[in-house]
């Protein structure tokens, strides 16, 4: 089965604490909204004349293409932060960039280095950057913690 080319996106972000740091990465996904599907994991790119929609609800059990990042500690007091953004080319007829980052490190940081990477791959592709836009979801961990920050594709 081939999953048709997605016509409309949004961005996503989550944290949570867990039993175990799966339980922990379980809870970002239902925080941000896609803990009930099935996430196929994609490469960064983000189809030409893909459009931003507000988040929906999406159908239980489906298959959600998503380029997302995520992180999961158990120590305590650490800071998590998972990050996505989208690099906009001028050329409309041209597919966007998507990069995702996480780290050991507060929000501006990983937020700020995940921006820049898109620009950054875009320059490989000889892509005039319009825009950049990014979220990112910072965690303290108590006990077990996760951080996910994802762009959603959809039909």
């Amino acid at each position: 089965m081939i999953i048709a080319t997605p016509t409309k996106y949004y961005l996503v972000a989550g944290c949570a604490e867990g039993f175990t740091e799966l339980n922990a990465f379980d809870g970002a996904l239902l925080n941000a909204g896609v803990g009930n599907t099935n996430l196929v994991r994609m490469s960064s790119i983000l189809p030409p004349r893909c459009e931003e929609i507000p988040p929906v609800r999406l159908p239980q059990g489906a298959l959600v293409p998503v380029a997302y990042s995520a992180i999961t500690s158990t120590e305590p007091g650490q800071v998590l932060t998972a990050a996505v953004s989208i690099a906009y080319p001028e050329d409309p007829g041209h597919c966007g960039l998507i990069m995702e980052y996480h780290d050991l490190a507060p929000r501006a940081v990983v937020e700020e280095k995940v921006r820049r990477m898109a620009e950054e791959g875009m320059k490989f592709r000889g892509q005039a950057v319009r825009a950049v836009k990014s979220i990112a979801c910072e965690h303290r961990v108590l006990k077990t913690g996760a951080a996910f920050a994802a762009v959603v594709l959809w039909n």
